[in-house]
Protein backbone atom coordinates (compact mmCIF):
# COMPACT_ATOMS: atom_id res chain seq x y z
CA UNK A 1 0.00 0.00 0.00
CA UNK A 2 0.91 3.35 -0.78
CA UNK A 3 -0.62 4.91 1.92
CA UNK A 4 -1.54 2.66 4.85
CA UNK A 5 -4.35 4.34 6.21
CA UNK A 6 -6.17 3.53 3.26
CA UNK A 7 -7.99 0.44 2.54
CA UNK A 8 -8.40 -0.06 -0.45
CA UNK A 9 -6.28 0.92 -3.41
CA UNK A 10 -8.27 1.29 -6.94
CA UNK A 11 -8.41 -2.16 -8.81
CA UNK A 12 -8.51 -4.17 -5.88
CA UNK A 13 -10.79 -7.27 -5.97
CA UNK A 14 -13.65 -6.38 -3.62
CA UNK A 15 -15.19 -9.74 -2.81
CA UNK A 16 -11.55 -11.43 -2.92
CA UNK A 17 -10.27 -9.04 -0.13
CA UNK A 18 -13.30 -9.00 1.96
CA UNK A 19 -12.84 -13.17 2.22
CA UNK A 20 -8.72 -12.66 3.07
CA UNK A 21 -10.21 -10.08 5.55
CA UNK A 22 -12.67 -12.38 7.34
CA UNK A 23 -10.51 -15.28 7.53
CA UNK A 24 -7.58 -12.77 9.39
CA UNK A 25 -9.85 -12.30 11.00
CA UNK A 26 -11.61 -14.93 12.46
CA UNK A 27 -7.75 -15.85 12.78
CA UNK A 28 -7.05 -13.19 15.03
CA UNK A 29 -10.44 -13.80 17.45
CA UNK A 30 -9.47 -17.29 17.83
CA UNK A 31 -5.24 -17.55 18.24
CA UNK A 32 -4.65 -13.81 18.42
CA UNK A 33 -2.28 -14.04 15.38
CA UNK A 34 -2.64 -11.78 12.29
CA UNK A 35 -2.53 -12.43 8.88
CA UNK A 36 -2.02 -10.84 5.57
CA UNK A 37 -3.64 -8.90 4.02
CA UNK A 38 -4.17 -6.57 7.08
CA UNK A 39 -2.66 -3.75 7.45
CA UNK A 40 -0.62 -2.44 10.40
CA UNK A 41 -2.77 -0.01 11.53
CA UNK A 42 -5.60 -2.14 11.70
CA UNK A 43 -3.79 -5.30 13.47
CA UNK A 44 -3.02 -2.58 16.29
CA UNK A 45 -6.11 -1.20 16.63
CA UNK A 46 -7.38 -5.07 16.53
CA UNK A 47 -4.57 -5.71 19.20
CA UNK A 48 -5.98 -2.74 21.18
CA UNK A 49 -9.67 -3.69 20.90
CA UNK A 50 -8.36 -7.36 22.34
CA UNK A 51 -6.44 -5.86 25.61
CA UNK A 52 -9.79 -3.62 26.10
CA UNK A 53 -11.71 -6.65 26.67
CA UNK A 54 -14.16 -6.16 23.39
CA UNK A 55 -15.47 -9.12 21.87
CA UNK A 56 -16.11 -9.60 18.31
CA UNK A 57 -19.67 -10.01 19.31
CA UNK A 58 -20.30 -6.79 21.19
CA UNK A 59 -22.37 -3.92 20.58
CA UNK A 60 -22.31 -0.23 21.16
CA UNK A 61 -24.02 1.26 24.06
CA UNK A 62 -26.12 4.22 24.23
CA UNK A 63 -24.70 6.68 26.89
CA UNK A 64 -26.64 10.05 25.79
CA UNK A 65 -30.03 9.85 25.30
CA UNK A 66 -33.00 12.75 24.89
CA UNK A 67 -32.15 15.88 27.09
CA UNK A 68 -28.84 15.06 27.84
CA UNK A 69 -27.92 14.29 24.47
CA UNK A 70 -29.37 17.68 23.16
CA UNK A 71 -27.48 19.65 26.21
CA UNK A 72 -24.54 17.89 25.95
CA UNK A 73 -24.26 18.76 22.31
CA UNK A 74 -25.26 22.22 21.91
CA UNK A 75 -22.48 22.77 24.46
CA UNK A 76 -19.80 21.16 22.59
CA UNK A 77 -17.10 22.85 20.33
CA UNK A 78 -17.94 21.00 17.05
CA UNK A 79 -21.95 22.33 17.19
CA UNK A 80 -20.61 25.38 15.84
CA UNK A 81 -19.36 23.65 12.40
CA UNK A 82 -22.04 21.15 12.03
CA UNK A 83 -23.65 23.36 9.27
CA UNK A 84 -20.43 23.42 7.86
CA UNK A 85 -20.02 19.65 7.68
CA UNK A 86 -23.71 19.74 6.54
CA UNK A 87 -23.01 21.89 3.60
CA UNK A 88 -19.70 19.76 2.69
CA UNK A 89 -20.94 16.21 3.08
CA UNK A 90 -24.74 16.41 3.41
CA UNK A 91 -25.70 16.00 -0.40
CA UNK A 92 -22.67 13.75 -0.99
CA UNK A 93 -23.89 11.18 2.18
CA UNK A 94 -27.62 11.75 1.07
CA UNK A 95 -27.23 10.85 -2.96
CA UNK A 96 -24.54 8.08 -2.20
CA UNK A 97 -27.12 6.30 0.58
CA UNK A 98 -24.00 6.90 3.22
CA UNK A 99 -24.01 8.76 7.14
CA UNK A 100 -22.64 11.88 7.96
CA UNK A 101 -21.68 11.11 11.35
CA UNK A 102 -20.11 13.47 14.33
CA UNK A 103 -18.48 11.75 17.52
CA UNK A 104 -16.39 13.30 20.45
CA UNK A 105 -13.28 13.27 22.06
CA UNK A 106 -14.45 10.09 23.81
CA UNK A 107 -15.85 8.12 21.02
CA UNK A 108 -19.27 9.15 21.80
CA UNK A 109 -21.47 9.36 18.71
CA UNK A 110 -23.61 13.26 18.78
CA UNK A 111 -24.59 14.01 15.28
CA UNK A 112 -25.94 10.75 12.52
CA UNK A 113 -27.52 12.14 9.27
CA UNK A 114 -28.04 11.23 5.92
CA UNK A 115 -30.20 8.53 3.98
CA UNK A 116 -33.35 8.31 5.87
CA UNK A 117 -33.16 3.96 4.69
CA UNK A 118 -28.86 3.37 5.57
CA UNK A 119 -30.16 5.71 8.89
CA UNK A 120 -32.74 3.10 9.72
CA UNK A 121 -29.61 -0.37 8.85
CA UNK A 122 -27.46 1.68 11.21
CA UNK A 123 -29.71 1.73 13.86
CA UNK A 124 -29.30 -2.13 14.42
CA UNK A 125 -25.78 -2.07 15.33
CA UNK A 126 -27.30 0.98 17.61
CA UNK A 127 -24.79 3.30 15.21
CA UNK A 128 -26.82 5.83 16.48
CA UNK A 129 -26.71 9.60 17.99
CA UNK A 130 -25.51 9.12 21.93
CA UNK A 131 -23.84 5.96 21.36
CA UNK A 132 -20.09 5.50 22.44
CA UNK A 133 -18.30 4.24 19.49
CA UNK A 134 -14.44 4.66 20.95
CA UNK A 135 -12.06 1.55 20.04
CA UNK A 136 -12.03 0.70 23.67
CA UNK A 137 -15.67 -0.14 23.52
CA UNK A 138 -16.65 -1.21 20.51
CA UNK A 139 -12.95 -1.95 18.49
CA UNK A 140 -12.12 -0.81 15.53
CA UNK A 141 -13.80 1.53 13.42
CA UNK A 142 -13.04 4.46 11.89
CA UNK A 143 -14.44 7.36 13.90
CA UNK A 144 -13.16 5.82 17.51
CA UNK A 145 -9.58 4.33 15.97
CA UNK A 146 -9.56 8.13 14.56
CA UNK A 147 -9.77 9.44 17.65
CA UNK A 148 -7.25 6.82 19.31
CA UNK A 149 -4.87 7.39 16.82
CA UNK A 150 -5.43 11.05 15.80
CA UNK A 151 -5.19 10.41 12.34
CA UNK A 152 -7.65 9.72 9.70
CA UNK A 153 -8.30 6.67 8.58
CA UNK A 154 -10.35 4.28 6.54
CA UNK A 155 -11.45 1.00 7.43
CA UNK A 156 -13.42 -1.85 5.57
CA UNK A 157 -15.49 -4.61 5.91
CA UNK A 158 -14.05 -7.21 8.17
CA UNK A 159 -11.23 -4.75 9.46
CA UNK A 160 -13.84 -4.15 11.41
CA UNK A 161 -13.52 -5.76 15.09
CA UNK A 162 -16.86 -6.30 15.79
CA UNK A 163 -18.73 -8.45 13.29
CA UNK A 164 -22.06 -6.89 12.99
CA UNK A 165 -20.25 -3.44 11.70
CA UNK A 166 -18.27 -5.64 9.31
CA UNK A 167 -20.68 -5.12 6.46
CA UNK A 168 -20.18 -1.26 6.16
CA UNK A 169 -17.38 0.37 5.23
CA UNK A 170 -16.01 4.40 7.03
CA UNK A 171 -13.86 6.94 6.61
CA UNK A 172 -13.35 9.53 9.77
CA UNK A 173 -10.94 12.47 10.69
CA UNK A 174 -10.02 14.19 13.93
CA UNK A 175 -10.71 17.89 14.43
CA UNK A 176 -8.60 19.69 16.94
CA UNK A 177 -9.04 22.70 18.44
CA UNK A 178 -7.24 25.31 16.73
CA UNK A 179 -5.83 27.15 19.71
CA UNK A 180 -4.64 24.11 22.03
CA UNK A 181 -4.14 21.11 18.99
CA UNK A 182 -6.87 18.99 21.59
CA UNK A 183 -8.91 16.55 19.68
CA UNK A 184 -11.97 17.57 19.88
CA UNK A 185 -13.88 14.81 17.74
CA UNK A 186 -13.89 13.31 14.47
CA UNK A 187 -15.92 13.83 11.45
CA UNK A 188 -16.94 10.31 9.83
CA UNK A 189 -18.20 8.73 6.33
CA UNK A 190 -19.96 5.52 6.67
CA UNK A 191 -22.17 3.24 4.38
CA UNK A 192 -21.56 0.59 2.27
CA UNK A 193 -18.57 -0.53 -0.04
CA UNK A 194 -18.57 2.53 -2.54
CA UNK A 195 -16.52 4.10 0.03
CA UNK A 196 -13.56 1.79 0.13
CA UNK A 197 -11.46 4.13 -2.09
CA UNK A 198 -9.12 7.11 -1.15
CA UNK A 199 -10.67 9.29 -2.05
CA UNK A 200 -13.30 9.32 1.00
CA UNK A 201 -10.75 9.77 2.96
CA UNK A 202 -8.83 12.36 1.35
CA UNK A 203 -12.61 14.33 1.00
CA UNK A 204 -13.09 13.69 4.68
CA UNK A 205 -10.02 14.89 5.97
CA UNK A 206 -10.32 18.17 3.92
CA UNK A 207 -13.74 18.66 5.49
CA UNK A 208 -11.99 18.36 9.19
CA UNK A 209 -9.38 20.53 8.04
CA UNK A 210 -11.91 22.95 6.75
CA UNK A 211 -13.80 22.57 10.19
CA UNK A 212 -10.72 23.56 12.03
CA UNK A 213 -10.45 26.65 9.87
CA UNK A 214 -13.98 27.80 10.79
CA UNK A 215 -13.32 27.01 14.22
CA UNK A 216 -9.95 29.37 14.66
CA UNK A 217 -12.52 32.21 13.51
CA UNK A 218 -15.78 31.09 15.70
CA UNK A 219 -13.99 30.04 18.96
CA UNK A 220 -14.63 32.33 22.05
CA UNK A 221 -11.44 34.46 22.54
CA UNK A 222 -10.07 33.98 25.71
CA UNK A 223 -8.04 36.41 28.27
CA UNK A 224 -5.74 33.68 28.30
CA UNK A 225 -4.77 33.94 24.92
CA UNK A 226 -3.08 37.80 25.92
CA UNK A 227 -1.38 36.40 28.44
CA UNK A 228 3.11 36.57 27.86
CA UNK A 229 4.24 33.84 25.01
CA UNK A 230 7.61 32.33 25.28
CA UNK A 231 9.39 30.71 22.45
CA UNK A 232 12.00 28.44 23.19
CA UNK A 233 12.11 25.41 20.54
CA UNK A 234 14.59 25.31 18.39
CA UNK A 235 16.24 28.89 19.98
CA UNK A 236 19.27 29.39 21.31
CA UNK A 237 18.02 32.65 22.78
CA UNK A 238 13.83 32.82 23.65
CA UNK A 239 11.68 35.23 22.47
CA UNK A 240 8.89 36.61 25.19
CA UNK A 241 6.14 38.20 23.33
CA UNK A 242 4.27 40.38 26.15
CA UNK A 243 2.43 43.69 26.07
CA UNK A 244 3.08 44.39 23.03
CA UNK A 245 6.56 44.06 23.05
CA UNK A 246 9.01 41.23 21.73
CA UNK A 247 12.14 40.35 23.54
CA UNK A 248 14.84 38.23 22.60
CA UNK A 249 16.35 37.36 26.13
CA UNK A 250 20.01 36.08 26.65
CA UNK A 251 20.90 32.66 27.20
CA UNK A 252 20.80 32.84 30.76
CA UNK A 253 17.77 34.67 30.86
CA UNK A 254 16.07 32.58 28.44
CA UNK A 255 17.13 29.49 30.80
CA UNK A 256 15.34 31.46 34.03
CA UNK A 257 11.91 32.31 31.96
CA UNK A 258 11.69 29.09 31.01
CA UNK A 259 11.77 27.10 34.17
CA UNK A 260 9.90 30.03 36.18
CA UNK A 261 7.10 29.51 33.65
CA UNK A 262 6.89 25.44 34.50
CA UNK A 263 6.64 26.46 37.80
CA UNK A 264 4.28 29.19 38.68
CA UNK A 265 4.77 28.38 42.33
CA UNK A 266 8.38 29.58 42.03
CA UNK A 267 11.60 28.47 43.06
CA UNK A 268 13.99 29.23 45.86
CA UNK A 269 17.04 30.62 45.43
CA UNK A 270 18.80 27.55 45.78
CA UNK A 271 16.41 25.58 43.76
CA UNK A 272 17.43 27.75 40.81
CA UNK A 273 20.70 27.58 41.07
CA UNK A 274 20.77 23.65 41.32
CA UNK A 275 18.34 23.70 37.77
CA UNK A 276 20.48 26.46 36.26
CA UNK A 277 24.61 25.50 36.95
CA UNK A 278 26.41 22.57 36.77
CA UNK A 279 29.43 24.01 38.34
CA UNK A 280 28.27 24.06 42.42
CA UNK A 281 31.21 26.90 43.41
CA UNK A 282 28.37 29.48 41.49
CA UNK A 283 27.82 31.68 44.44
CA UNK A 284 24.43 33.02 45.23
CA UNK A 285 25.70 36.75 44.03
CA UNK A 286 25.92 35.54 40.46
CA UNK A 287 22.29 34.10 40.45
CA UNK A 288 20.77 37.17 41.83
CA UNK A 289 22.98 39.69 39.66
CA UNK A 290 21.34 37.94 36.60
CA UNK A 291 17.65 37.90 38.23
CA UNK A 292 18.26 41.87 38.69
CA UNK A 293 19.43 42.39 35.27
CA UNK A 294 16.22 39.97 34.01
CA UNK A 295 13.95 42.39 35.90
CA UNK A 296 15.19 45.20 34.36
CA UNK A 297 14.71 43.50 30.50
CA UNK A 298 10.66 42.23 31.55
CA UNK A 299 9.68 45.33 33.20
CA UNK A 300 8.24 46.70 36.17
CA UNK A 301 5.72 43.97 38.25
CA UNK A 302 6.54 40.35 35.86
CA UNK A 303 9.37 38.86 38.01
CA UNK A 304 8.49 38.42 41.55
CA UNK A 305 11.09 37.52 44.73
CA UNK A 306 10.96 35.35 47.92
CA UNK A 307 10.48 32.99 45.69
CA UNK A 308 11.02 33.77 42.70
CA UNK A 309 8.39 33.74 40.08
CA UNK A 310 6.72 35.20 37.54
CA UNK A 311 3.10 37.36 38.52
CA UNK A 312 1.31 36.02 35.49
CA UNK A 313 1.07 32.86 33.89
CA UNK A 314 3.45 32.98 30.56
CA UNK A 315 2.16 30.42 27.73
CA UNK A 316 5.10 28.88 26.58
CA UNK A 317 5.65 26.68 23.08
CA UNK A 318 7.24 23.67 24.99
CA UNK A 319 3.90 23.32 27.71
CA UNK A 320 1.76 23.77 24.13
CA UNK A 321 3.33 20.85 22.71
CA UNK A 322 3.49 18.93 25.58
CA UNK A 323 -0.12 19.27 26.73
CA UNK A 324 -1.08 18.41 22.67
CA UNK A 325 1.51 15.02 23.48
CA UNK A 326 -0.67 14.48 26.38
CA UNK A 327 -3.86 14.73 25.12
CA UNK A 328 -2.78 12.41 21.98
CA UNK A 329 -2.88 15.10 19.44
CA UNK A 330 0.78 13.76 17.67
CA UNK A 331 0.43 15.65 14.62
CA UNK A 332 -0.19 18.79 16.44
CA UNK A 333 2.48 18.22 18.66
CA UNK A 334 5.03 17.47 16.33
CA UNK A 335 4.14 20.61 14.06
CA UNK A 336 4.32 22.76 16.76
CA UNK A 337 7.41 21.04 17.49
CA UNK A 338 10.09 23.96 16.20
CA UNK A 339 13.41 22.03 17.33
CA UNK A 340 14.87 21.08 20.76
CA UNK A 341 14.22 23.03 23.71
CA UNK A 342 17.16 25.91 23.91
CA UNK A 343 19.49 23.63 22.51
CA UNK A 344 22.79 25.47 23.38
CA UNK A 345 21.76 25.65 26.71
CA UNK A 346 23.43 23.26 29.49
CA UNK A 347 21.66 24.26 32.71
CA UNK A 348 20.95 20.41 34.26
CA UNK A 349 17.41 21.33 34.41
CA UNK A 350 17.05 22.42 30.48
CA UNK A 351 18.44 19.86 29.50
CA UNK A 352 16.32 17.20 31.22
CA UNK A 353 13.68 19.13 29.92
CA UNK A 354 14.94 18.90 26.07
CA UNK A 355 15.61 15.54 26.62
CA UNK A 356 11.69 14.68 27.87
CA UNK A 357 10.42 16.48 25.43
CA UNK A 358 12.09 14.99 22.53
CA UNK A 359 12.26 11.55 23.78
CA UNK A 360 8.16 11.89 24.40
CA UNK A 361 7.46 13.12 20.86
CA UNK A 362 9.97 10.55 19.06
CA UNK A 363 8.23 7.55 20.85
CA UNK A 364 4.84 9.07 19.83
CA UNK A 365 5.70 9.31 16.17
CA UNK A 366 7.88 6.06 16.11
CA UNK A 367 4.21 4.18 18.13
CA UNK A 368 2.44 6.24 15.83
CA UNK A 369 3.84 4.45 12.45
CA UNK A 370 2.91 7.46 10.27
CA UNK A 371 5.29 7.97 7.46
CA UNK A 372 4.56 11.71 6.83
CA UNK A 373 5.21 12.54 10.17
CA UNK A 374 8.26 10.26 10.19
CA UNK A 375 9.86 11.53 7.27
CA UNK A 376 9.15 15.22 9.10
CA UNK A 377 11.35 14.04 11.81
CA UNK A 378 13.77 11.94 9.80
CA UNK A 379 14.66 15.17 7.56
CA UNK A 380 15.08 17.68 10.30
CA UNK A 381 18.74 18.51 11.78
CA UNK A 382 17.64 17.08 15.02
CA UNK A 383 16.14 14.02 13.39
CA UNK A 384 18.82 13.60 10.45
CA UNK A 385 20.98 10.94 12.66
CA UNK A 386 17.74 9.31 14.34
CA UNK A 387 18.68 5.43 13.54
CA UNK A 388 15.74 4.43 15.47
CA UNK A 389 13.18 6.63 13.32
CA UNK A 390 15.08 5.64 10.26
CA UNK A 391 13.88 2.25 10.87
CA UNK A 392 10.65 3.35 11.87
CA UNK A 393 10.33 5.42 8.21
CA UNK A 394 11.82 2.43 6.44
CA UNK A 395 9.32 0.06 7.92
CA UNK A 396 6.57 2.06 6.91
CA UNK A 397 8.10 3.77 3.27
CA UNK A 398 10.33 1.29 2.06
CA UNK A 399 12.03 4.00 -0.97
CA UNK A 400 15.44 3.36 -1.88
CA UNK A 401 16.63 6.90 -0.63
CA UNK A 402 15.03 5.60 3.02
CA UNK A 403 16.87 2.09 3.01
CA UNK A 404 20.03 4.35 1.89
CA UNK A 405 20.49 6.39 4.70
CA UNK A 406 18.96 3.44 7.21
CA UNK A 407 21.98 1.66 5.61
CA UNK A 408 24.35 4.53 6.31
CA UNK A 409 23.18 5.59 9.40
CA UNK A 410 23.57 1.38 11.03
CA UNK A 411 27.19 1.52 8.68
CA UNK A 412 28.40 4.30 10.85
CA UNK A 413 26.79 3.24 14.18
CA UNK A 414 28.28 -0.43 13.70
CA UNK A 415 32.08 1.21 13.02
CA UNK A 416 31.79 3.77 16.03
CA UNK A 417 30.83 0.78 18.27
CA UNK A 418 33.73 -1.43 17.04
CA UNK A 419 35.98 1.63 17.53
CA UNK A 420 35.06 2.30 21.25
CA UNK A 421 35.42 -1.83 21.98
CA UNK A 422 38.53 -1.19 20.43
CA UNK A 423 39.50 1.06 22.56
CA UNK A 424 42.57 0.59 25.28
CA UNK A 425 41.51 0.54 29.17
CA UNK A 426 42.89 1.30 32.12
Amino acid sequence: MTDPWVALEPGTDLAEQVRLLRRAHETFTEAGTVQRPVRPVVADSWRRSARAGVGPDGTADVELSDGDLGAYRAEHPLARVMPLFRELMGTFASDGEHLLAVCDEHGRLLWVEGHARTRQQAEWMNFVPGARWAEDAVGTNAPGTAVAVDRPVQVFAAEHFIRRVQPWTCAAAPVHDPRTGRVLGAVDITGGDGLAHPHSLGFVQAVARAAESQLALLLPHHPATDRPELSALGRDEALLVAGGRRVRLSRRHSEILVLLSRHPEGLTGDELSCALYEDESVTPVTLRAELARLRRVLGPGLLASRPYRLTVPVESDVAVVERRLESGAVAAAAAGYAGPVLPASQAPAVVRLRRRVADGLRTALIAGRDPDLLADWAHAPWGEDDVEVWRALAAVRPTATVLARLAALESELTASTATWLQRPRS
